[in-house]
Protein backbone atom coordinates (compact mmCIF):
# COMPACT_ATOMS: atom_id res chain seq x y z
CA UNK A 1 0.00 0.00 0.00
CA UNK A 2 0.98 3.62 -0.64
CA UNK A 3 -0.55 6.58 0.99
CA UNK A 4 -1.66 9.47 -0.90
CA UNK A 5 1.16 11.21 -0.18
CA UNK A 6 2.90 8.79 -2.56
CA UNK A 7 0.64 8.79 -5.19
CA UNK A 8 1.33 12.57 -6.11
CA UNK A 9 4.99 12.25 -6.21
CA UNK A 10 3.71 10.42 -9.91
CA UNK A 11 3.28 13.46 -12.13
CA UNK A 12 0.84 11.94 -15.00
CA UNK A 13 0.38 14.46 -18.09
CA UNK A 14 -1.48 13.54 -21.52
CA UNK A 15 1.33 13.95 -24.69
CA UNK A 16 0.67 13.97 -28.22
CA UNK A 17 3.35 11.64 -30.17
CA UNK A 18 4.69 13.69 -32.59
CA UNK A 19 7.13 10.87 -34.24
CA UNK A 20 7.50 7.22 -33.88
CA UNK A 21 9.60 4.74 -35.47
CA UNK A 22 11.89 1.54 -35.33
CA UNK A 23 14.91 1.26 -33.57
CA UNK A 24 17.41 -0.53 -35.09
CA UNK A 25 18.63 -4.01 -33.81
CA UNK A 26 15.65 -3.94 -31.11
CA UNK A 27 12.70 -6.59 -31.75
CA UNK A 28 10.59 -4.38 -29.09
CA UNK A 29 11.13 -0.46 -29.17
CA UNK A 30 9.98 2.11 -30.59
CA UNK A 31 11.63 5.90 -29.72
CA UNK A 32 8.57 8.14 -29.63
CA UNK A 33 9.23 12.14 -30.23
CA UNK A 34 6.02 13.45 -27.46
CA UNK A 35 4.88 16.76 -26.67
CA UNK A 36 4.10 17.55 -23.50
CA UNK A 37 3.53 20.81 -23.42
CA UNK A 38 7.08 21.88 -22.62
CA UNK A 39 9.40 23.84 -24.56
CA UNK A 40 10.87 20.74 -26.17
CA UNK A 41 9.29 18.14 -26.90
CA UNK A 42 10.53 14.58 -25.06
CA UNK A 43 12.14 11.36 -26.30
CA UNK A 44 10.52 8.00 -24.83
CA UNK A 45 11.20 4.48 -25.38
CA UNK A 46 8.48 1.51 -25.48
CA UNK A 47 8.53 -2.03 -26.19
CA UNK A 48 5.42 -1.73 -28.17
CA UNK A 49 7.05 -2.44 -32.13
CA UNK A 50 5.27 -5.96 -31.80
CA UNK A 51 1.56 -4.46 -31.06
CA UNK A 52 2.06 -1.33 -32.63
CA UNK A 53 3.34 0.39 -36.47
CA UNK A 54 5.11 3.65 -35.95
CA UNK A 55 2.05 5.06 -38.35
CA UNK A 56 -0.55 4.13 -35.93
CA UNK A 57 0.97 6.44 -33.08
CA UNK A 58 2.12 9.38 -34.84
CA UNK A 59 -0.65 12.17 -34.17
CA UNK A 60 -2.17 10.20 -30.97
CA UNK A 61 -2.45 11.32 -27.37
CA UNK A 62 -1.59 8.73 -24.39
CA UNK A 63 -0.75 9.30 -21.27
CA UNK A 64 2.66 9.78 -19.97
CA UNK A 65 4.47 9.87 -16.51
CA UNK A 66 6.44 12.87 -16.53
CA UNK A 67 8.63 12.60 -13.58
CA UNK A 68 10.79 9.42 -13.93
CA UNK A 69 14.33 9.59 -14.02
CA UNK A 70 15.66 9.54 -17.86
CA UNK A 71 16.96 5.98 -18.57
CA UNK A 72 19.95 5.26 -21.08
CA UNK A 73 18.05 2.03 -23.58
CA UNK A 74 19.82 1.06 -26.44
CA UNK A 75 22.02 3.92 -26.78
CA UNK A 76 19.13 6.22 -26.79
CA UNK A 77 18.04 8.23 -23.76
CA UNK A 78 14.24 7.42 -22.83
CA UNK A 79 12.83 10.54 -20.49
CA UNK A 80 9.74 9.19 -19.36
CA UNK A 81 6.96 6.44 -19.75
CA UNK A 82 4.22 5.49 -21.79
CA UNK A 83 1.21 4.07 -19.86
CA UNK A 84 -0.63 1.21 -21.36
CA UNK A 85 -3.19 -1.70 -19.91
CA UNK A 86 -1.76 -5.42 -20.47
CA UNK A 87 -4.27 -7.32 -22.09
CA UNK A 88 -3.80 -10.05 -24.49
CA UNK A 89 -1.51 -6.48 -26.24
CA UNK A 90 -0.88 -3.22 -24.56
CA UNK A 91 -3.84 -1.35 -24.97
CA UNK A 92 -2.43 2.72 -24.79
CA UNK A 93 -3.99 4.84 -22.54
CA UNK A 94 -5.55 7.53 -23.38
CA UNK A 95 -8.02 10.75 -22.71
CA UNK A 96 -11.82 10.08 -24.14
CA UNK A 97 -11.99 13.34 -26.41
CA UNK A 98 -8.56 15.60 -27.39
CA UNK A 99 -6.90 17.57 -24.75
CA UNK A 100 -3.72 20.18 -24.99
CA UNK A 101 -0.57 18.52 -24.99
CA UNK A 102 0.88 18.46 -21.34
CA UNK A 103 -3.03 18.40 -19.73
CA UNK A 104 -1.83 17.21 -15.95
CA UNK A 105 -3.89 14.11 -14.76
CA UNK A 106 -5.60 14.19 -11.35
Amino acid sequence: MITIEDFAKVELKVGTILEAEEIAGSLKLLRLKVDLGEETPRQILSGIKEWYKSSQLVGKQAVFITNLEPRMIMGFESQGMILATDDEKPILLKPSKKVPAGTKIR
